[in-house]
């Protein structure tokens, strides 16, 4: 969006100062415009989300803001300019004011500066022949869609029972919170995104007729995006004595804020009542209207609905507080709701001919039921012709952004994006540059946020660690959905939902996000700001010749002709961020050197073998993604790129069995002190003593990785790490199985250390590890430790996932009462000579997967499993024929020990590190054990 691109630039003007020194005056011109702009543009991003702005006033925002994007590239050229030709910028400045061709290209960026401000006040003199003078005030409107608009969410108040699909689960479950439980007041928050049905929900519990007599007195109070305290107050005193056939006090009607609350609290506190805050937005709203509802201990009730999980009142805060995320309609339930509503008079039939369309268009909808209703009302008024409903689902992104029968999906969930904070509406419109359905990696999204300059410094804190503040807020706002989740709950995947995604493109072009999705199928003119090129859009590939690109994501492409590369890294001087994650490219062009600016290069799963050397001229790359591509060195060129912040890069063959060096790192030449912003490196291997020593100058290391370290070079890497005090994630791999690390001698382990991995042979445990108080993960391969490993790390306090893979060589594992507290997910693999695994009653609480196998010896379930009640999934690895058949149902005498376990499967090796699993008692399973 232009406010970060003005911010952008703003940072330019301090951070290049020394590189600005020749046009100091107009620099100082500069900022004083841009500061002023930035101004401006939040303003007018405001004013364009207002109820009635013609389109004439969003031509005005859209042209206000292209001409900050035109500062953002003048700025961008001449600091390329400049260190271009440093020395010589050096040799004659002195001449600069005497000698006029010196001073060229000040002039230029001058005279381009000036050339801008001019149209600047051209375009202000027009937006107020327009009576645009005031952004606070509403103007005129000349769009009828928004003229003829009206709110579907009133509607959803009068919606008749036998119209609703999937609503009777999640009414039984509110209404016995509501009318069983605690006398304690409960609030109850309905949560999830736009269009859900969360107030139709609602309603449908408030009028039921065994929850309405169950209370004294209630009230039913709106809030929306903007209010008056004062006006809720009032609105709730008559509504609670309407209920009781009481006319309200008229002194209501003149009495201030903290004379309402006192009103309230006197009438509530000998009732039962119940209250219903309907789309609440201000996450201050409970903090202030609380103080009105007295906890009378009579079972009173308080119900909000709210898009925002953040605005609900915590469950961790209070017992009496409940959340309740209402979910998206399974596809079953949504095939019911939309043939209700489409084909009534084919008694809610579909046709034959038009299942398969049918279904396509009810998957856009994902499950949301405003988008099945208004979609469904439309095509019943349609022709049931399946060449017209194809059409229609080609076209559906066009239609739901002009057709006005469609207009109520985009408008209430442009509501979410409205409300978002100024600096998380560019992070939003970020996701249209993914495909519909795509699950987006969040590390991958983070940085890409970062390099687009779409989060900003907070103190103490990293970029990274603000940007997922950034994404958690728009997970709780409903915006973002969740795909995967970590043993620890991070968010690791996430998605938008599809009807989401049309907000996004519809919005980006809007407010001139400046993105491109080319398909197979798309029009393109060869220029744009942001490009993702998508699903096999070959032929366009080499139409793309705009200089002015700042960001290229390439996405489900089958080629990639060299023309397009060359002309990427050749004439795209501004481009910031290069995402071919996945690509099919096996080269990366000399020209990648002129990519002065470029902050972002994910070559990801490539092809690509060799990185040129001049890439050490990215002055400005924050991040170099290699991982699983074919680069097996580094050249020395790269200790020059001194912002470098994350280096990740090396190859895992699935197709190969399991062993140390499966997981292959890069070479590394010496000069890697130099890159002193590193904060994640990932995976190197320890060529020399002399690297290792370097490594101890990286002191802002959050996540390091090191391999081929060898028995000798163990106490150096212990003094290293000790110098890396922030560092969060270590992984250390020996030169083979049979190599010792020699890690005693780290006395004093970085004390923030959250994941630890070791791979290699232990003559013991290392005598640090009790000290681990902030560990959450353990992973010891080919530690093949004599002592049981348990006895100390079933201690630690945080350990949250535990790991042994050749790690132990003893016969009896124990784990005692009491242990493993915090302990999700544990993995016993190649454990040769274990025999007997024994779980006390009382330990492992929290665990929910349990990994085993291959264990040869161990042909007993083990001991005590039937106590962890909180096992979702176990899973045997290549175990021994007697113990598989014990746990089979029917005759298996140790199946009762398992049969709580909801997920229990048998896993068998077919290539490499590539297994297929069978299910308890599932037929091909004891086949393959009869055979």
């Amino acid at each position: 969006m232009a406010e970060s691109a003005v911010s952008l630039v703003l940072d330019y003007l301090v951070q290049e100062a020394r590189l600005l020194g020749g046009i100091h005056d107009e620099v100082a011109s500069i900022r004083a415009e841009l500061e002023m702009i930035q101004s401006f543009i939040r303003d007018a991003d405001a004013r364009a989300d207002k109820e009635g702005v013609s389109n004439v006033a969003r031509t005005w925002v859209r042209q206000a803001r292209e001409k900050t994007f035109h500062i953002e590239d003048v700025i961008d050229e001449y600091i390329h300019h400049i260190t271009k030709h440093p020395q010589k910028r050096k040799r004659f400045h002195f001449l600069i004011d005497i000698i006029p061709g010196m001073t060229l290209e000040r002039h230029v960026i001058a005279s381009k500066i000036q050339d801008i401000n001019n149209d600047l006040k051209t375009l202000k003199e027009r937006g107020e022949s327009f009576g645009f003078n005031s952004l606070e005030q509403g103007g005129p409107s000349y769009d009828a869609r928004r003229d003829l608009w009206h709110d579907p969410r009133m509607a959803s108040l009068f919606i008749e029972e036998n119209e609703l699909v999937g609503i009777e689960s999640p009414k039984i479950e509110l209404m016995e919170l509501l009318v069983k439980g605690q006398s304690n007041r409960t609030v109850i928050s309905v949560v999830g995104i736009g269009g859900l049905g969360k107030t139709t929900l609602v309603k449908k519990v408030y009028d039921n007729e065994h929850v309405a007599p169950h209370f004294d007195c209630c009230a039913w109070i709106t809030v929306s995006q903007s209010y008056k305290m004062e006006e809720i107050l009032r609105n709730m005193i008559k509504d609670f004595y309407e209920a009781r056939k009481e006319f309200p006090p008229r002194e209501i009607d003149t009495m201030e804020e903290r004379q309402l609350i006192n009103k309230l609290r006197q009438y509530l506190l000998e009732q039962r009542y119940v209250v219903v805050f309907d789309d609440i937005w201000n996450i201050s709203f409970w903090g202030h209207i609380k103080h009105a509802l007295p906890n009378n201990k009579k079972g009173s009730r308080i119900v909000i609905t709210t898009r925002s999980e953040s605005v609900a009142p915590s469950n961790i805060e209070s017992p009496s507080y409940h959340v309740y995320t209402l979910s998206p309609l399974p596809l079953e339930e949504a095939q019911e709701l939309f043939c209700k509503k489409v084909f009534q008079r084919e008694g809610g039939h579909c046709p034959l001919e038009l299942v398969e369309l049918s279904n396509g268009i009810i998957k856009r909808c994902g499950g949301l039921p405003l988008a099945i209703v208004t979609i469904g009302g439309l095509l019943s008024t349609k022709k049931k012709i399946a060449s017209e409903w194809c059409k229609f689902l080609d076209s559906l992104s066009s239609e739901l952004e002009s057709n006005p029968h469609l207009l109520d999906i985009t408008k209430i969930l442009s509501f979410s994006f409205q409300d978002l904070p100024y600096n998380l509406k560019a992070c939003f419109l970020y996701f249209g540059m993914f495909p519909e359905d795509y699950v987006i990696n969040c590390a991958r999204l983070i940085r890409l946020w970062i390099a687009k300059a779409c989060v900003k410094e907070k103190q103490g804190l990293t970029l990274e660690d603000v940007a997922q503040d950034y994404l958690s807020q728009l997970i709780h706002r409903s915006m973002v959905q969740v795909a995967e989740v970590d043993f620890v709950s991070k968010t690791r995947s996430c998605r938008v939902h599809d009807m989401m995604r049309e907000v996004t493109l519809s919005r980006s072009e809007e407010l001139s996000f400046c993105h491109v999705s080319i398909t197979n199928n798309s029009i393109f003119d060869g220029i744009c700001r942001r490009l993702s090129i998508q699903n096999n859009a070959n032929s366009h590939l080499e139409s793309i010749t705009s200089s002015k690109t700042r960001s290229i994501l390439i996405l489900r492409v089958d080629e990639v002709p060299d023309s397009f590369l060359t002309t990427c890294f050749a004439n795209f001087n501004l481009m910031k961020t290069m995402d071919f994650k996945g690509a099919p490219i096996d080269y990366i062009p000399e020209e990648v050197g002129n990519l002065f600016h470029l902050k972002y290069l994910s070559l990801r799963d490539t092809k690509v073998e060799k990185l040129p050397k001049s890439i050490g001229k990215l002055k400005n790359l924050e991040t170099l993604d290699l991982k699983y591509s074919h680069v097996s060195e580094l050249p020395v060129e790269i200790s020059g790129l001194s912002k470098l912040r994350y280096l990740a890069a090396y190859f895992e063959n699935n197709d190969s069995k399991y062993n140390i060096h499966f997981r292959r790192g890069v070479k590394i030449h010496s000069g890697i002190r130099c890159l002193q912003s590193l904060e994640k490196l990932f995976n190197i291997e320890a060529n020399n003593a002399a690297l290792i020593e370097e490594l101890g100058s990286l002191g802002q290391l959050r996540k390091f990785s090191i391999s081929n370290l060898k028995r000798e070079t163990g106490i150096a890497l212990c003094t290293t790490l000790k110098k890396m005090s922030h560092l969060r994630s270590l992984e250390i791999s020996a030169t083979s199985e049979e190599e010792f690390l020699d890690l005693q001698l780290m006395f004093s382990p970085p004390p923030l250390l959250q994941t630890l991995s070791l791979q290699g042979r232990l003559e013991k445990l290392p005598e640090w590890i009790p000290k681990l108080k902030s560990i959450v993960r353990i992973a010891l391969i080919y530690s093949r430790l004599m002592d049981d490993p348990f006895k100390v790390l079933q201690a630690l306090p945080n350990l949250m996932d535990l790991w042994l893979r050749d790690g132990y060589k003893g016969e009896q594992l124990h784990i005692e009462g009491g242990g493993f507290k915090k302990i999700k997910r544990l993995g016993l693999r190649n454990l040769r000579g274990l025999n007997r695994l024994i779980i006390d009653e009382g330990s492992l609480p929290l665990l929910e997967i349990l990994t085993i196998g291959p264990c040869p010896l161990l042909k007993e379930v083990p001991s005590g499993i039937h106590h962890l009640k909180s096992l979702k999934h176990l899973q045997f690895v290549e175990m021994p024929r007697e113990l598989v058949l014990s746990l089979q149902p029917d005759e298996g005498p140790d199946f009762w020990k398992v049969n709580h376990i909801p997920s229990v499967d048998f896993w068998y090796r077919t290539k490499g590190e590539n297994y297929k699993g069978y299910k308890i008692g599932h037929p091909e399973l004891l086949k393959r054990l009869q055979s």
